[in-house]
């Protein structure tokens, strides 16, 4: 008598710097019969390590983690896994990051505002050989495709992935000595980011760039204030 073999299920890798949201992430997955989560980590290098031991089908990735950022991991695991799917699940506005993520290599972008049921539903589009993302976020690209337009949003959209590190790690209160230790650079070039975002967001002085990373930041925490 001929056993079935029972189907195989998809395998999650989780990347998020909140335990809470791994932990919620889990129950919820935990709950479904095709998907099952095989690993987590709050940080880059510790994600990719894990990810390259494992090679599970689908990485499920924030763009802020402890150490690195979930931009910079998506570029090694391209490099490293091309294999592994990714599909970002993050509070940042997909408006400015979306784009940077599908360029660095995933294949999703679902916000946490639109819950794990989204992002759930994400894993199976991937697997299909599909894009994941939000009709807002679609619209959004075939409406930047169309024809240009002068937003703040899209000034923004004018920096390079570390000059936007950068603006954020401004805007979290950090001084330049701090920005270059998180980014293990020098300070000189910290000084030389700062002067190549201020000349892109049309700021004159330090201080109004750093009230505008301070507002930025805060409006990216707080999407339904802006």
């Amino acid at each position: 008598m001929n056993s079935i073999s029972p189907i195989a299920k998809i395998q999650v890798f989780l990347v998020d710097d909140h335990p809470i949201v791994r932990r919620g992430l889990q129950l919820l997955i935990g709950l479904e019969k095709d998907i099952e989560v095989c690993g987590e980590s709050d940080n880059g290098h510790e994600a990719l390590q894990k990810i390259m031991a494992l090679q599970p089908d689908v990485a499920m990735v924030d763009l802020s983690l402890k150490t690195s950022t979930g931009l910079d991991l998506m570029k090694q695991l391209q490099s490293l896994c091309p294999q592994v799917k990714i599909l970002v699940f993050s509070m940042r506005d997909e408006a400015i990051y979306a784009e940077r993520s599908f360029s660095a290599g995933a294949s999703g972008y679902i916000t946490k505002e639109e819950g794990a049921e989204k992002a759930i539903a994400g894993i199976r589009a991937l697997m299909a050989g599909e894009k994941c993302m939000s009709p807002r976020l679609r619209d959004h690209l075939i409406n930047r495709l169309a024809g240009p337009r002068v937003t703040l949003e899209d000034s923004v959209l004018q920096l390079s992935d570390r000059q936007l590190e950068v603006l954020e790690l401004l805007g979290n209160g950090n001084a330049t000595r701090d920005v270059a230790a998180r980014l293990k650079v020098s300070i000189k070039t910290v000084e030389s980011h700062r002067e190549n975002i201020k000349q892109k967001l049309g700021l004159k002085t330090a201080s109004e760039l750093v009230s505008y990373a301070h507002n930025w930041v805060r409006d990216q925490q707080n999407p339904e204030q802006k």
